[in-house]
């Protein structure tokens, strides 16, 4: 797991992105708490041994609600999780120009209510009369 962490920031460091990295969820809720600047973009392997991916992306929502969630995996049994979430995910192998791509798509969508509709902060779209 630690391997991973270091590839991935790596990665993302080389292509110009500012990276905080943590080796599990109390780790990166305390990390995030200390920060003071703003975190864009929080990236979690959905499977952690002290806390699922999606718990730590709502923890993360309720106190900054404009990030945005992006989620890793190598399994394929979250992905119904993710549908439900509408987070991104990507699949575990992947090399670094897919990640460097899905974090930059993931940066620009206007969507931010990833998690649940309690974070829906998208003006409502009406159909036309």
């Amino acid at each position: 797991m630690e391997a991973v962490l270091h590839l991935v920031a790596g990665i993302l460091r080389k292509a110009n992105f500012s990276v905080l990295t943590a080796s599990g969820g109390a780790e990166a809720v305390a990390l995030a708490g200390k920060h003071k600047g703003t975190i864009d973009l929080l990236l979690t392997d959905i499977e952690m041994p002290d806390i699922s991916g999606f718990d730590l992306g709502i923890a993360f929502k309720e106190s900054r609600p404009h990030i945005h969630i992006m989620l890793m995996s190598g399994q394929k049994s979250g992905d119904l999780l993710v549908l439900n979430y509408g987070w991104n995910c990507i699949r575990k192998p992947f090399i670094p120009t897919q990640l460097v791509e899905m974090v930059r798509s993931v940066l620009k969508s206007p969507d931010k209510s990833q998690g649940s509709h309690r974070f829906d902060n998208r003006a409502d779209e009406k159909a036309p009369a």
